[in-house]
């Protein structure tokens, strides 16, 4: 059980800090230069970070969270089961439902990157902040193990 609630911690940890990441270095980083060329490279972030590496900590995250709420016994695994939740609710619903959407109207060139950019990195920030809340739940149901 301790490697599951550990593996669960790290996949928090990693989704959180990828898209604190991004709120306090990479969009920052963009808006300091040419909008065309912040365009260009965000078109091309937005391709390369789909793969393995992402979705391993973006999916495995709130399913580790769920698999470790069901394993775990009270009162852990309702801490468990809180941060599955908010992670699901603030990181990949807000994925699916808001930046992606985003990212697909700046690619087809359909949004510029200023409207783009500050939209896109609030709701990162949210995301970012939803994964740090569910690092700190899992730390709470590790800590009732």
């Amino acid at each position: 059980m301790m490697t599951l609630a550990l593996i669960t911690l790290v996949l928090h940890g990693a989704i959180a800090g990828l898209f604190y990441t991004f709120s306090m270095s990479v969009m920052p980083g963009l808006n300091a230069i040419d909008p065309a060329q912040a365009e260009a490279a965000m078109r091309s972030i937005n391709r390369k970070i789909l793969n393995p590496w992402l979705y391993i900590p973006f999916m495995g995250a709130p399913v580790a969270a769920l698999a470790a709420g069901f394993l775990a016994g009270s009162p852990a695994a309702l801490w468990f089961f809180l941060a599955a939740g908010v992670n699901f609710v603030g990181s990949f619903l807000v994925t699916v439902a808001i930046n992606v959407p985003m990212n697909n109207k700046l690619d087809a060139g359909s949004m510029t990157y200023p409207e783009y950019s500050p939209r896109w990195t609030g709701w990162n920030t949210l995301r970012a902040v939803a994964g740090f809340a569910s690092v700190v739940l899992v730390g709470v149901g590790i800590a009732y193990l």
